[in-house]
This record gives C-alpha cells, structure tokens and sequence, in this order.
C-alpha cells in the first residue's frame, strides 16, 4: 500500500477515519520558506492555505487613507464617511507591514490598532449603516488557483472573518481595559442590535462560501474562556456556528472554527454544537484543557492542535520532549492534526525538533 499523500492525510483524519499517519502541518502565513522548510515538507509536512471566496463592496460609504503623527508615532487613519456620519480608526503597521504575508511586519507583528473604529454610542449608528450595505459578490479565483498550485501538499481552506459578537470585541470596540464589555453593560440595545446587523448581514456571505471548492470553512474567531465566557459564548456564539453549520453542511463542506485560547470552561458547550473541527486548539501550558480530555470529549469532533508557542521559546530539546510527551495523550491518533504554529512564525531548529517526532508517527497508535 502506497503512503498517502500530505492532503490525503489531513482530510483523512479530519473526516474521522483512520490516516496511515499523524498529519501535520504549516500555515503558510506563518511559514519560513527556506531549507528547513523544504527539508520538514520533505520528511511528511504538509502546508494548508487559508484564501477567501468572496468579496465585498460598501454601498454610500466613502473610505479615505492617511498618515498622521499621534503621540509621536505614524499612524494610518482610514476614515468612513456614511450619510449617518463618519467613524475612523487607527493602525500602526511595523516595518514591512503590506509586504509581508498576511499583512504582518518583518518581525511577525500584525499591524494593530491604536484607536478603535467604534469610540462611543455614538459610533454604532454608523457602523451599523456600514454593515447593512456591506454586499458579498463570490471571487473563487483565489481559492481555485491556490488549489491548482498547492495540489496534495496540503488543503486550502475558505477564510471567513470573525463571527458577528467577535467582530465588535476583537476587531471594532476592542477588549482592552474591558472596552467591548463596558459598552455591552451600558449600552446593551446598541451593541445586541449591532450584532444582530452583522449576523443578517453575512448570510449571503455563508451561501458563497458552501459553493466554493474547498473541503473546509474556518471562522476567524479566537475562542477564550476569559474573553467569551459561557452565557455570552451560549447567547451569541453557537447560534452563529448553527447558522453557518446548516447552510455549509448542506453543501457538504466542514466548519472550522479557531479555538485557540482556554476552553476547560466552555468544553461542555462546545460538545453541544455542530462544529467540525476545533481548529487552534492549544494544550496546556498555554491552554487549560488537555488533548487527551479534549479528543475523549468531543466524539464527533476534529482537533487542529496548534503547537504552544511557550513550548518553542525553550528551545529545540524541550519542544522535541514536549512533542514525545504529546503522543501518550492521543490515544489511536485518530481525529488529530497538529499544526506547527496558529499564530506566529516558528525557528528552524523548531521546525525540525517536532518534525523529528512526528516523521516517524503511524497509525494506528495504540489504545493509551
């Protein structure tokens, strides 16, 4: 029997049946090209890339750039101005920010934001216009050539934003200093409805996305215990995984969703969804909830296990212990891939420590 190939190994255990081997993988946003990479894909790592299917256009809604000095530092200021009134946030973008992949520096640093698109009450009224005439047009163009040019070296997967709740707490209040949950205790009405907005507003979006080729949709979010607690987690989070589950599965495609932070206290919750695969999932020392329990909890669930990037800052030798350590807790290995980093980029020493543990990884393992 010939091996299978890297993508073969990677949808096999992500359709919970049985791989030749443990599949695991590079993201390709977070991915050194070079010897060492070429030298871990060689030896059975697999690259999977995330492309969007969709587009978008705001209808009445004027979008102007700038750079501006605040505080010393050089900002860019994108503006939106709407017949309802104008809201604009800042961003500071490290070296090599737009040059790089996925809009990160030279450094890995993601451009971050400065001042929130959303300030005040105020401010709602507006981005709720923004999102009502938000339209999706399909674009399957770069998933189609990202398909052609990867082929079974691994799978592409359709990129979806944050979830409509994330999207006011990550990406448009913001969390510091409890922003997003000061507005939510005093202005209830504005931010429920905004959320309500943003779900309506992406339905079309979840249509173009179950048409699209790919095997697999991941939501953008990151999933913590501390940020998404479970009444906010139950109200606003698993209807929205309900709605994209139904209109995906109906199209045969997976939901991924990214589950990368401390989840002990929404395990249970996230037993009760439709969800695919939990996509991020972090082990202790940087999660609270172990692979083992996690895989022995969700039955009819994939694990993506993003490799802790702590474990990496102690160098090759404890990240190669870590990695031997690791497979006592999977049992068969059955419904497990293991990506090499979910958020940041990883040394060649790195790569190479965990490449040479999981080589050497078939399947079946035994029943431990």
């Amino acid at each position: 029997m010939t091996d299978m190939t890297r993508r073969e190994r990677i949808m096999t255990a992500t359709c919970k049946t049985q791989a030749d081997r443990l599949p695991f993988f590079h993201y390709w946003r977070h991915c050194d090209f070079g010897w060492a990479e070429r030298d871990c894909r060689n030896r059975g790592m697999g690259i999977n890339w995330e492309r969007p299917s969709y587009t978008t256009r705001m209808h009445g809604v004027d979008i102007t750039e700038t750079r501006s000095t605040i505080s010393g530092e050089t900002v860019i200021r994108k503006t939106y101005k709407t017949p309802v009134g104008s809201i604009y946030v800042d961003e500071k973008w490290e070296p090599g920010t737009g040059q790089w992949k996925a809009m990160r520096s030279w450094q890995d640093i993601a451009a971050w934001q400065t001042d929130r698109l959303i300030k005040g009450p105020e401010d709602y009224k507006v981005l709720k216009y923004i999102v009502e005439n938000t339209e999706y047009s399909p674009d399957y163009f770069p998933i189609e050539q990202a398909m052609e040019w990867l082929g079974d070296e691994g799978v592409v997967i359709d990129y979806l934003p944050h979830s409509p709740m994330q999207m006011l707490m990550i990406d448009w209040v913001g969390s510091e200093k409890g922003r997003f949950f000061f507005h939510h205790a005093d202005y209830p009405d504005l931010v429920e409805e905004t959320y309500l907005a943003i779900s309506k507003s992406r339905e079309p979006m979840y249509d173009i996305v179950a048409k699209s080729p790919t095997p697999i949709a991941r939501s953008g979010d990151n999933i913590d215990g501390f940020l998404v607690n479970p009444v906010l987690f139950e109200k606003f989070f698993m209807p929205e995984y309900e709605k994209q589950a139904a209109v995906f599965h109906r199209r045969g495609k997976l939901l991924s969703i990214h589950m990368d932070g401390r989840l002990n206290i929404l395990k249970d919750l996230i037993k009760k969804t439709s969800i695919d695969i939990i996509e991020g999932f972090h082990p202790p020392p940087m999660g609270d909830l172990p692979l083992g329990e996690a895989l022995s909890l969700w039955k009819d669930k994939v694990v993506w296990m993003g490799f802790p990037g702590s474990i990496y800052c102690l160098g090759p030798e404890t990240t190669r212990q870590y990695t031997i350590d690791l497979l006592n807790e999977i049992g068969t290995g059955q419904r497990l891939a293991i990506a090499m980093s979910t958020e940041n980029l990883v040394s060649n020493d790195n790569l190479l420590a965990v490449t040479s543990v999981l080589e050497n990884v078939k399947l079946p393992l035994g029943d431990g």
